[in-house]
């Protein structure tokens, strides 16, 4: 086989994607850590031996062409799968170690991360977990297409062909305003006994809102016209009394003592979701992933 060189390096990868990033070239290239006339020679090099114009040079600014935004794809994989390569490289030495890209959704973030972080610094001090907090969908796409590592979802949500390792059961308590009629009640309470109640949900895209829907699904609720953005909005407009919802147990602690609610048990067999650490199908991380799994599991 004949090897050909290529007329452009990695470097010069980076060099385009810092400038169509920042779209001024000496923002570029202090983002490279490399002076403005060597990274503008590095760029128009790149161009030269690629026999295409990457960008527009003109008193607005820099701009990308439209043969620039093909190269620019291409470039993003190429770097995609050129740290994928020394990753690799650096976990055949020790599995557990470097850097690690790892995601969770919002109703998990803040609430698991603080008893996560350092279990996990315990169990794999040399591992460098890097977190990114995102809806189910986004962190879904991220791992099909290589972006993330792993990630701390809802088994319950669609994953579609993600392996996954469990971590836990969260179940779901009953959040109320202090003076609502079932905040007095002792012991569990049953989903029949929300018939006519009001429920306040997540808005569209978070796991959380088609959860609790298919909980309350037996009980005659009147889900509410307004939707929150995020768990702690949620509870705050159950304290003013807009009505109720399901909290995570996970989350309860933490968002009973921001807001004014009560939160109650449910009768067995109580709502719950289930916590999993996903991957995508195939990956050779699989092994790794499973043990921080395994480390990360609770009750």
């Amino acid at each position: 086989m004949v090897v050909t060189p290529l007329p452009f390096t990695l470097r010069q990868l980076q060099y385009l994607l810092a400038l169509a990033e920042t779209r001024n070239f000496h923002r570029a290239a202090e983002l490279c850590s490399v002076v403005q006339p060597s990274l503008s020679s590095q760029v128009a090099a790149m161009e030269a031996a690629l026999g295409v114009r990457v960008f527009e040079r003109g008193r607005g600014g820099v701009r990308v062409t439209q043969a620039g935004e093909a190269v620019l794809e291409q470039a993003r994989l190429v770097l995609r799968e050129a740290e994928s390569l020394t990753r690799e490289a650096a976990r055949f030495k020790d599995p557990l170690s470097g850097p690690l890209r790892l995601g969770l959704i919002p109703t998990v973030a803040s609430y698991f991360l603080p008893r996560l972080v350092p279990q996990l610094r315990a169990a794999f001090p040399k591992l460098q977990p890097q977190w990114t907090e995102e809806r189910t969908s986004v962190l879904v796409r991220a791992l099909q297409d290589g972006r993330m590592d792993g990630a701390i979802l809802a088994q319950e949500a669609d994953l579609e062909d993600l392996e996954l390792a469990p971590l836990g059961r969260d179940p779901f308590l009953l959040a109320l305003p202090r003076n609502h009629r079932l905040a007095k009640k002792r012991g569990p309470v049953s989903l029949a006994e929300l018939e006519g109640e009001r429920i306040l949900l997540l808005d569209e895209g978070h796991c959380l809102r088609t959860q609790a829907i298919a909980a309350c699904r037996d009980a005659k609720v009147e889900e509410l016209g307004y939707r929150a953005t995020s768990l702690p909005t949620l509870l705050q407009m159950v304290a003013g009394g807009a009505g109720i919802t399901l909290v995570p147990e996970l989350a309860a602690a933490t968002e009973s003592a921001r807001a004014d609610v009560v939160t109650r048990p449910f009768r067995k067999p109580a709502p719950f979701r289930t916590l999993v650490l996903a991957w995508h199908r195939g990956s050779r991380l699989a092994p790794t992933l499973v043990r921080i799994a395994e480390a990360a599991a609770f009750a």
